[in-house]
């Protein structure tokens, strides 16, 4: 017989099965073409287990697969960024961490968030918010590292979101092309940019 504390323990791991092949799915079929059955299967979690754990169906997970994504990246961001003490350094190197892991993927893997956010905007708040929130701690992330190198505050806030929503770009046109070289000139240019605020 399981104790209560093993219990929870196996609940989590299913809760936490589910959330990651939701966000791997999500990411590559996008919302609209990723099911529940499909995420049940993935996971090797019962249809049941998926609407105990969400039920608010596909919308609460879809929205908890975004988190999960953001969480990812966030760590890649905040290791890359501490990684390198030019800021204009560590944003190229950024953009070589993002090709990197794509290419790992064979081009299929993008952004989480904004391959399960495009396509509900107007009809899953939820998922628009988490998705806003993630989008929001990466510029912060970013915005940080600026300012700790003696970047003004509005100019690091403004230079975070060219930062950001640039590498986003260049991710979406480097998954097309098969090709780091859209992200590679991305981080380049990027870092051409901020060394001209120091």
């Amino acid at each position: 017989m399981k104790t209560t504390t093993q219990a929870g323990a196996d609940a989590l791991g299913t809760r936490e099965r589910i959330v990651r092949a939701a966000s791997r799915l999500m990411q590559r079929q996008g919302y609209e073409g990723t099911g529940i059955k499909q995420i049940s299967r993935e996971a090797e979690a019962t249809l049941g287990s998926v609407y105990h754990f969400f039920p608010g169906g596909k919308q609460e997970l879809a929205a908890e697969a975004i988190r999960h994504g953001d969480r990812e990246f966030a760590d890649i961001l905040r290791s890359v960024l501490a990684g390198e003490e030019d800021p204009a350094e560590a944003v190229a190197a950024v953009a070589r961490a993002v090709a990197g892991e794509l290419r790992a993927s064979d081009w299929i893997d993008g952004c989480p968030v904004t391959a399960t956010s495009v396509g509900t905007a107007g009809h899953a708040p939820d998922i628009q918010q988490a998705a806003a929130e993630a989008f929001e701690r990466w510029r912060g992330l970013v915005s940080d590292k600026l300012r700790a190198c003696g970047i003004a505050e509005e100019d690091a806030y403004e230079l975070a979101h060219t930062v950001i929503h640039t590498l986003e770009g260049a991710e979406l046109a480097a998954q097309v092309a098969r090709s780091d070289e859209p992200l590679v000139i991305a981080g380049r240019h990027l870092a051409r940019l901020i060394t001209s605020y120091r």
